[in-house]
């Protein structure tokens, strides 16, 4: 479940940046396979780095 929701939230985030950046530098059409293939790499990175740090806290010396 946290894969679904981290690709959707990601896909939500990202298209809006789209959107809003295309919006701004005046670019009349709105391109969604865009907003999917960075959507797929952003959640892939998050997953990655996810993976990378520990849980485990750090023990007092």
């Amino acid at each position: 479940m946290k894969f679904i929701m981290t690709f959707v939230w990601s896909f939500l985030l990202v298209s809006m940046l789209n959107y809003v950046a295309g919006s701004i530098a005046n670019i009349p059409t709105f391109d969604f396979t865009t907003g999917v293939i960075v959507s797929l790499v952003l959640s892939v990175m998050v997953f990655a780095i996810t993976a990378i740090i520990p849980d485990e806290p750090v023990a007092e010396h």
